[in-house]
């Protein structure tokens, strides 16, 4: 029997010569908050697009429910979509925009139970009081939970986001992940939530679906995901580490900071040392170090509330990023285009290779 809520079985889409996706395969179970994460053309809301029937693949089928919907038009597949810019009708109030799925559709519900089932779902997402409000009197925020609220109404067992946080400010979105979470595990439905942004998919998701260039590479638990990242893509696009290419070879790397030890590594398409942000420190140049290290100069650093991003040139145009946590300290004064040696624990690299089995 098919206990997923939604699969997809060897998805492949084109526009023209680009693959949008490239066979991807994913399901995903009930009550379940899965996070689509990718740089922009990554093919993630051209996936979320196929699973709601706005876009059909070229192969590949889709399952929803048990059944597959490969060939059923959007508006009978009972998936719920919320989009990015919310979609929301300006001459309607609060509660009429709610509840215009089910006025306009085939609810079979008598206005009563209709104005009904909007309050509640007001209600769920915090609005009650509002319902009578034109949607320019309320906020970015308000009107976000408006188009989550009108989705709620429709009672569907999955619902897609695209991006719904985007256009909200840092404290605002910071609120929101936590609204989200909170009223999916009430509903007991299943959401998928496409973003570029690898803190909201870690923080919401209870699996991270990492695409890139319209394939899935990586499927996993948030931390699985960050401190385990399948592949130098992985690694990199999630920010937090440096990548060095270099030759593997029976079990000593070699690159730009020489030939280091690896007691194991991860099978990858090419050899790429990769060390994260946070594990890396600058010491004079000149001082004795217990791990490798590689001379780089000074660029410039960026302050960013929590910590502080340093950043430097290794040669050749690659650039290097530290990162020191203000939790742990005064971060460190660096001199302007002075030398540095930057050092780390080659136990908390990871490191990917062609030789790996």
């Amino acid at each position: 029997m098919d206990t997923a809520v939604f699969r997809l079985d060897g998805v492949t889409k084109r526009y023209g010569e680009l693959v949008a996706l490239d066979n991807a395969t994913l399901e995903a179970g009930a009550n379940e908050y899965i996070s689509f994460l990718g740089p922009s053309g990554s093919g993630k809301t051209t996936l979320l697009r196929v699973i709601a029937g706005f876009e059909a693949p070229e192969a590949g089928r889709v399952h929803f429910q048990g059944r597959d919907i490969t060939n059923v038009p959007a508006h009978e597949r009972g998936i719920g979509f919320v989009f990015q810019n919310f979609a929301l009708f300006p001459h309607l109030s609060v509660i009429q925009n709610v509840g215009f799925g089910l006025t306009h559709g085939k609810s079979g519900l008598t206005p009563a139970q209709v104005e009904q089932r909007a309050l509640e779902m007001i209600e769920l997402v915090g609005l009650s009081g509002m319902e009578g409000r034109g949607v320019d009197q309320i906020s970015g925020g308000q009107r976000q939970r408006v188009a989550l609220a009108r989705t709620l109404t429709m009672q569907p067992k999955l619902v897609l986001l695209d991006e719904p946080l985007g256009a909200l400010d840092a404290n605002l979105r910071g609120r929101m992940r936590n609204e989200l979470r909170a009223i999916r595990e009430r509903l007991g439905v299943t959401f998928v939530h496409v973003t570029g942004s690898e803190t909201e998919a870690l923080a919401m998701g209870d699996r991270v679906v990492v695409l890139d260039r319209g394939r899935i590479i990586q499927i996993g638990a948030p931390g699985q995901v960050y401190d385990h990242p399948a592949s130098p893509d992985v690694a990199h696009y999630l920010n937090r580490f440096n990548l060095f290419d270099g030759k593997l070879n029976a079990g000593i790397f070699t690159g730009a900071f020489g030939a280091v030890p690896v007691p194991a590594a991860v099978k990858g398409d090419r050899d790429v040392y990769a060390v994260r942000y946070d594990r890396m420190q600058a010491v004079p140049v000149g001082t004795a170090t217990a791990g490798p290290s590689l001379r780089a100069t000074f660029i410039a650093s960026e302050y960013l509330g929590s910590a502080v991003m340093n950043f430097f040139d290794a040669g050749d145009g690659h650039v290097i990023e530290m990162e020191h946590h203000l939790s742990l300290g005064a971060p460190q004064e660096f001199e302007p285009r002075q030398d540095y040696l930057l050092t780390w624990n080659p136990e908390q690299a990871i490191v990917f290779g062609r030789e790996v089995r």
